[in-house]
C-alpha cells in the first residue's frame, strides 16, 4: 500500500503463518536460546508444560504479516520503534497465527514535508482467536517524490 492509502482507522489483515517446532527450536538457538525456546524435552518439564515460541519470534513474524499485507510495495523506509509490546499467550508448534492491524493516525511531518508517518496497533492472534501478541508500532514513509 502507498501512504497516501492509508486511512486513520483501516483494518488491515495479514497471514496466516503457521509455526513449526523446527522454526521455533531455529530462532530460539541463534537469537534467544532460553530452554523452554530451544530445548524440547526440558520444555515439557518447564511452566508452560512444553516448547514455546520466543517473543521476539513472534515480533518478526508480525512483521513479516505487516509487511506482506500492506508495507511490501509502499515507500516505508524504517520505524523511529515500538510503544508497547505483550506477549499475551505463549506461541506453540501448530499455531496459525494471523495479524489484525488498526491505523491509528496518519500524518506528514510538520518539519520535514517529505516524511509520511503512521502509527498502528498490532493485534496477533492465533486459531483460538486468542490475541498472543499486541503491539504499537510507528512506520516512516519517505515521501520525497510526492512532496
Amino acid at each position: 500500500m502507498k501512504f497516501a492509502e492509508f486511512k486513520e482507522g483501516m483494518q488491515i489483515q495479514g497471514g496466516p503463518v503457521t509455526v513449526t517446532e523446527p522454526e521455533i527450536l531455529a530462532f530460539a538457538r541463534q537469537y534467544d536460546p532460553q530452554w523452554f525456546h530451544a530445548d524440547v524435552e526440558r520444555a515439557k518439564q518447564g511452566r508452560w508444560g512444553g516448547l514455546i515460541a520466543s517473543g521476539w519470534h513472534t515480533c518478526a513474524l508480525a512483521m513479516r504479516m505487516a509487511v506482506d499485507a500492506a508495507l511490501h510495495d509502499s515507500e516505508s523506509f524504517g520505524s523511529p520503534g515500538l510503544g508497547e509490546v505483550r506477549w499475551k499467550v505463549p506461541v506453540r508448534p501448530g499455531d496459525t497465527l494471523r495479524l489484525d492491524a488498526r491505523v491509528q493516525a496518519v500524518r506528514r511531518s510538520t518539519s520535514r514535508a517529505d516524511l509520511g508517518i503512521i502509527t498502528w496497533s498490532w493485534t496477533i492472534l492465533n486459531q483460538h482467536n486468542e490475541a498472543v501478541l499486541e503491539l504499537d508500532a510507528t512506520s516512516l514513509f519517505d515521501l520525497a517524490e510526492t512532496a
